[in-house]
């Protein structure tokens, strides 16, 4: 059972404002990761289902979540299908993220009062997921889908839309200023966070620093809006 209820994990999404995406096969080194990210001021991530056993990693990050991170809201990623948000569910996941919108997921999480943030690549799916109860949606990839420029375009007829950015999000003053610039309530970032070199090398102090660095950087592109 998700240890947060909804308004507090889409308020903390939202005021957060990025959410890293990451997955590891070995559970212990996905552990560090998360405790990493928690130090660097994150306190939202998502923990992808791309992996075989991918589930049970995702049951030791909860466990070790609600020991070292109790404020770490913890959520799965890469979902495709029901049976998959509901495994999921089952273990704990506080927010469910899916590549594109799929009804019966919505359908699922509203049942279970835990968000849903799908993927859409058009104002017809983003309509579609907010019509099913989605309060966020991705825009995925947010890069080929048009950008900042698409988001802008997007929140013109439909201003109160929240949309989280992931695809070419990068850990740059100029990228993220022109995602925030552009209306995103957060964004959603991976490799750039979690270089294989870095991570092979258990350089966990560094990856707080980015995180805090991102965190940073979102806190004053926020003041200038």
């Amino acid at each position: 059972m998700a240890r947060f209820d909804s308004l507090e994990v889409l308020c903390t999404l939202c005021d957060t404002g990025m959410v890293p995406v990451f997955y590891h096969r070995d559970a212990a080194t996905a552990c560090q990761v998360l405790k990493a990210c928690y130090e660097g001021g994150v306190r939202a991530f998502e923990f992808t289902n791309r992996g075989d056993f991918a589930c049970e990693v995702f049951a030791a990050l909860v466990k070790f979540a609600a020991a070292e991170c109790p404020d770490m809201v913890l959520g799965v990623g890469s979902v495709v299908d029901a049976p998959t948000a509901a495994l999921y569910l089952q273990y704990g996941a506080n927010f469910v993220v899916g590549p594109c919108f799929v009804e019966e997921v919505a359908r699922l999480c509203n049942r279970h009062t835990v968000p849903y943030i799908p993927g859409c690549g058009t104002v017809t799916e983003i309509v579609a997921a907010q019509e099913a109860g989605c309060y966020l949606v991705k825009i995925f990839p947010a890069g080929c889908v048009g950008g900042p420029s698409f988001v802008k375009n997007v929140r013109g007829p439909l201003p109160r839309v929240r949309i989280m950015a992931t695809g070419a999000v990068e850990p740059t003053e100029e990228n993220l200023l022109a995602w925030f610039e552009a209306g995103v309530a957060c964004v959603g970032m991976g490799s750039q966070l979690f270089p294989a070199a870095r991570i092979a090398a258990g350089e966990w102090a560094w990856i707080a620093d980015r995180c805090r660095f991102v965190l940073g950087v979102i806190r004053e592109c926020r003041q200038r809006k």
